[in-house]
């Protein structure tokens, strides 16, 4: 990765991304602490299962979540030879166990949170949504909603082949691809959801969040699904394209479903 590339902006907290030891941190930078209790997000950046992209995926969107009143928590995961199954689920159900557990010293809500994805951090925010890999199997309340950016959904054929790589290994049993196909197993109990991709996206097929819409339609959950012209992958907040109103979107989603 040439850090030099990138906007300055960016440099710095890119390198200390690609730097972080790969283990589980709970980001707690953007809890607003003014003496009120807030609602809270648990924002959880892509990087293939291969790193945590916070730099694009993490702090952006928690500035911009603080804007609106809301407490935010970033969600550092195991990657690369740590990230095998069950490993990163198990890191965001401790994650929104530690926020709930210490809801008074963060002075958060704790009824209708959300949990914001973004590519394979998308994968991971999708199936904590589920009950057999999310908050029912580790006995935590159900999210008040989930937003899920350009996600990565299934490890069927039309996944995105370095995370499903990262996450289950190169020859992957079919038993073990369909348990984490977060497609079929949303079901009644799924969280109402938003879902976004950019119809140029070359690296996580548009299908992986098509799929889950359809998935949520049938079983009957609230469910948004946005797309945008001429938008590529990694588009973060997406300012200056034609997705920069999606963060609008989905933070009025959420507000539906805090309580």
């Amino acid at each position: 990765m040439d850090f030099n590339l990138m906007p300055p902006e960016y440099r710095d907290e890119a390198k200390r991304n690609m730097e972080h030891a790969n283990d589980y941190e709970l980001v707690t930078d953007f809890v607003i602490n003014d003496g009120k209790k807030h609602p809270f997000a648990l924002v959880i950046p892509g990087g293939g299962y291969w790193c945590v992209c916070s730099y694009v995926e993490g702090t952006p969107f928690a500035r911009e979540l603080n804007n609106q009143g809301i407490s935010v928590f970033i969600l550092f995961y195991h990657v690369k030879d740590k990230a095998k199954f069950p490993a990163p689920q198990e890191d965001a159900a401790r994650a929104v166990k530690e926020i709930l557990d210490n809801a008074d010293k963060y002075n958060v809500e704790t009824k209708g949170y959300s949990v914001w994805g973004s590519s394979a951090g998308g994968h991971l925010a999708a199936s904590f949504g589920t009950t057999n890999m999310g908050y029912a199997k580790y006995g935590l309340p159900k999210p008040g909603s989930v937003v899920l950016i350009y996600p990565v959904v299934t490890m069927r054929d039309f996944t995105h082949q370095g995370s499903r790589d990262m996450l289950l290994g190169t020859d992957p049993a079919e038993k073990m691809i369909e348990e984490t196909s977060v497609e079929l197993h949303a079901d009644k109990d799924y969280p109402p959801t938003f879902i976004w991709y950019g119809e140029a996206d070359d690296v996580v097929p548009p299908r992986n969040s098509i799929e889950l819409k359809k998935a949520l339609d049938k079983a009957g959950v609230p469910s948004e699904l946005h797309s945008y012209p001429e938008v590529g992958h990694g588009a973060g907040l997406a300012v200056s394209t034609p997705a920069e109103g999606w963060f609008t979107d989905a933070v009025n989603f959420i507000k539906r479903f805090y309580s």
